[in-house]
């Protein structure tokens, strides 16, 4: 599971012209999962995400969370970050875990936010989006499950 993590002023996603999420100072974060994913990987994620101290404290040092800032989340499905862009100029997306898998731990992910005391807001799987945000810093950062976790995932040795 992979995340780019935004610290943001202000985010907002749409679609059809309509707000269907939007947040005050934050995260936004564009989420894409792979075939691999589980549970597991959703809750790694989003206990690390959520857990980051990347807001300016009194001295000007990184060392506030969401909680003392009383930040807001906005998630986004992004399978493009799994493109593959090796060869070619198209990049490729077969390492993208498919809509159902895809799907399904989007949405775990958010219940998990919710569960850890920051509801998001968020976009619609598969939908077209437009995000719109106001970058803070900018501070952003790229999250991967791979990284984050010590033990082989399913299917792995």
């Amino acid at each position: 599971m992979r995340a780019v993590l935004t610290r943001v002023k202000h985010a907002s996603v749409t679609i059809d012209g309509v707000v269907t999420g939007q947040i005050g100072q934050g995260f936004l974060i564009l989420l894409g999962v792979g075939p691999q994913d589980t549970e597991r990987e959703c809750r790694a994620l989003a206990e690390k995400a959520l857990s980051l101290r990347i807001f300016e404290d009194e001295n000007g040092k990184m060392n506030l969370g969401l909680d003392a800032v009383g930040g807001q989340v906005l998630v986004v499905s992004q399978f493009t970050l799994y493109g593959n862009c090796r060869k070619g100029r198209r990049p490729s997306f077969t390492g993208a875990a498919g809509p159902e898998l895809g799907n399904a731990l989007y949405e775990h992910f958010l219940a998990i936010c919710e569960e850890l005391g920051y509801p998001p807001q968020h976009g619609t799987f598969g939908a077209d989006m437009k995000v719109e945000s106001l970058n803070d810093g900018p501070v952003t950062l790229i999250l991967d499950t791979d990284q984050l976790l010590d033990t082989p995932r399913r299917g792995e040795s």
